[in-house]
């Protein structure tokens, strides 16, 4: 249950990293933690807004950072309305996350670092398969850049500890920020 002593507050929690870093599946796995402590989080990811709010934008520098600030919009309006929400990209430049973090406000920023060839690895769907035999062009961490962030408020390095460490990890940062409550 959502404590009575704070009022509700929003906050973007913004994993950023490689693509397969794990970025999503600890977004999802906060956002489950919450649902059980009261409340009602939004998860928004890739899979979800290129379909619905990137729609027509490519993969230039351009078009992802444009990509990157409409989900920033979204996120800027739910944490307004007193949303926890995660996000889930891997918004590979430090200047577009600078520009979201000041346009949300209550932002947490969660580096899942992870090394490029334990993301390989993990990959189900190819990407990183056709991106490096050169048929995805542009593709984050081969044939284009990840801008590590600079300061962000947590780096979690997804292949040395676990999805539960990593989730307490992740609650405990937010409790300590003063974002979230103590757990009951």
């Amino acid at each position: 249950m959502i404590s009575k002593h704070l009022p509700p507050r929003g906050v973007t929690v913004w994993f950023t990293g490689l693509p397969c870093s794990g970025k999503t599946t600890l977004a999802l796995k906060v956002n489950e933690a919450l649902r059980q402590r009261g409340y009602s989080p939004e998860h928004l990811d890739v899979d979800v807004t290129r379909v619905y709010l990137a729609k027509g934008l490519g993969f230039s520098r351009a078009d992802r950072d444009e990509n990157i600030r409409r989900v920033g919009f979204v996120c800027s309006l739910l944490t307004r309305h007193g949303v926890v929400t995660t996000a889930s990209f891997v918004s590979p430049y430090r200047a577009v996350r600078r520009e979201i973090r000041e346009m949300i406000g209550s932002f947490f920023e969660v580096y899942v670092k992870c090394p490029l060839e334990v993301c390989v690895a993990r990959d189900v769907k190819g990407m990183y398969r056709k991106a490096l035999a050169g048929e995805i062009p542009s593709f984050t961490g081969v044939s284009d850049p990840y801008e590590e962030p600079e300061a962000p408020e947590l780096v979690i390095e997804s292949d040395r500890e676990t999805e539960a460490d990593s989730v307490a990890r992740i609650l405990l940062a937010l409790e300590t920020a003063g974002l979230l409550p103590p757990a009951p």
